[in-house]
């Protein structure tokens, strides 16, 4: 298979991202797939912004200025698939997942890539996580099926983005004032990346790539220095089938020079796979 670069990042708004220079880092990273969350735009607008050359896959929020994701790609696109099944959406949970079957040279199956981008959640509110639940158990449910159908040989799958879960205490500088005490640390929603790693059988290329270390952190707080003293967490992942995890080669999480030339509070993760 030829070597593929697959990037993910939540980019915090399309509009200001391209303002910050978006655009630049993403003519210069050039990677055949990017997958993007909290796109915040519509299909008119994104089409404008990312410019020719890109097959681009999207499912928009139904609540304007609200999540989004989408799926660029220079690969031929077999099919897409918005939002999680068949299940009546609700305006909160779409712009949410996006799917499409790519055709990558080399893969003899078709390769599912998947853009998420799971609720923040807060203690404070409820409703709020009612909402996150929910989404994360009808993913557990989408995720299974694609497992199944990857066990079986009818594709291999990756799904990438923000999860807005940490896994372990290696995923966030700050781990015991925030256990079970803030939204993304709490031991039900770690269960969840549990079940995906390990019923399911999905791999963490980033980890299993970085090894047993602190980090690498994808997002900083925009709140104080968190940046500056890398006070990060976790939270933006490629998931993926077996067969396809054992071709990643090497990752790297594109943390910018200094705070004020970030284009969003998230860093690209890029894994490149061959």
């Amino acid at each position: 298979m030829a070597h593929v670069k697959i990037t993910t990042v939540n980019v915090n708004g399309i509009r200001a991202a391209y303002r910050k220079g978006m655009g630049e880092w993403l003519a210069e990273a050039a990677p055949e797939i990017a997958l993007l969350q909290e796109v915040r735009a519509d299909d008119d607008t994104v089409t404008s912004l990312i410019g020719d050359g890109w097959t681009i896959v999207q499912q928009a929020c139904e609540i304007k200025g609200r999540a989004g994701v989408a799926i660029l790609t220079s690969l031929p696109v077999v099919e897409q698939r918005l939002g999680l099944g068949d299940e009546p959406e609700v305006p909160v949970d779409t712009g949410r997942w996006v799917e499409a079957d790519l055709t990558v040279p080399g893969l003899d199956v078709p390769l599912t890539v998947v853009s998420v981008y799971v609720h923040s959640g807060t203690l404070t509110d409820q409703a709020k996580m009612d909402a996150k639940y929910s989404h994360l158990e009808r993913m557990t449910a989408r995720l299974r099926e694609l497992a199944a159908d990857a066990a079986a040989g009818r594709r291999e799958v990756l799904v990438a983005g923000d999860l807005n879960i940490v896994h372990t205490e290696k995923d966030i500088k700050n781990w015991r004032p925030n256990h079970n005490k803030t939204s993304g640390v709490l031991d039900d929603e770690i269960d969840y990346v549990t079940t995906w790693l390990g019923e399911i059988g999905l791999v963490d290329v980033h980890r299993t790539l970085a090894g047993d270390v602190q980090g690498p952190y994808t997002w900083w707080s925009q709140r104080g220095k968190a940046f500056d003293n890398d006070a990060g967490w976790r939270i933006d992942y490629q998931l993926v089938t077996p067969g396809f995890a054992s071709r990643a080669r090497s990752a790297e999480v594109e943390r910018a020079a200094s705070y004020d030339t970030r284009w969003s509070d998230h860093a690209p993760l890029s894994v490149t796979y061959g």
